[in-house]
């Protein structure tokens, strides 16, 4: 497990809390790891219905750890990323997003996966794959242009360029937006607790049945894509993108 995620188990809902907020909740892998054991503790406990994923002190995170990334190994076949990845593509759980400040890279592709995402109106989302010299991931060069169509996945993709929540929201990648932090933490607590006064069965099913044409299809553009982003991570531009972004690196 990760000091730097949170779990909690409470009345049906697995709350995975991403918390290492002295680096924006960048993810490493020791943290992937753990987020893949909630997922998979998830799926073996029945009394468990819904994932609540949200960051901590008005981040929800700032995408993958680029120093942790260039260390090597990140997306090893049986590594954290990949099972984190998988576990996610193949839950039967729904998952409910409370997106809070920036939600960079991972923090937008995770959103793909999700039932429900809430976001308060200062949530800001990118997908900066091509700057970084890499490849979108998690399925999200064929999730992306069916959520939100070919030419705003284009955009969004090949410049990276941030977006507020009414964007995302217009896109369909946001449910709902609101006001605040507190607006936000008051109103998913409340569309869970209303979620889990719902009669059990039918609701898995119905997620089954919207989840049902995804599955096969996700998990083998996740690996393709896993393949391109790890050539890509070898690559001199790469490199050179993401050191230019690093701590007392000239940045763009």
């Amino acid at each position: 497990m990760s000091e730097h995620i949170h779990v909690d188990v409470d009345d049906g809902v697995l709350t995975l809390r991403i918390a290492r907020p002295a680096k924006r909740n960048a993810l490493t892998q020791e943290m992937y790891g753990a987020l893949a054991e909630g997922f998979l503790r998830a799926e073996r406990e029945d009394t468990i219905r819904i994932i609540r994923l949200c960051g901590q002190d008005a981040t929800f995170t700032a995408g993958n750890d680029l120093a942790d990334f260039l260390a090597g190994g990140a997306l090893r076949t049986d590594g954290p990323t990949l099972t984190f990845l998988r576990a996610v593509a193949a839950t039967t759980k729904l998952l409910v997003a409370e997106v809070d400040g920036p939600a960079v890279g991972i923090g937008t592709t995770l959103l793909l996966h999700c039932d429900l995402v809430y976001a308060s109106a200062r949530a800001v989302f990118a997908l900066p794959f091509v700057p970084l010299g890499v490849v979108p991931e998690f399925g999200s060069s064929l999730l992306l242009p069916r959520r939100v169509g070919p030419a705003a996945a284009a955009r969004l993709l090949y410049f990276g360029e941030p977006f507020d929540a009414a964007e995302a929201a217009r896109l369909g990648l946001v449910t709902e937006v609101l006001p605040d932090a507190d607006a936000l933490r008051a109103r998913v607590d409340d569309r869970i607790a209303a979620l889990l006064a719902q009669p059990a069965q039918a609701l898995a099913a119905t997620r089954a049945l919207l989840h049902d044409s995804d599955g096969p299809q996700v998990l083998a553009r996740l690996e393709q894509e896993a393949v391109q982003f790890a050539r890509q991570l070898a690559a001199p531009e790469t490199r050179a993108a993401i050191e230019a972004r690093l701590p007392g690196r000239a940045r763009r």
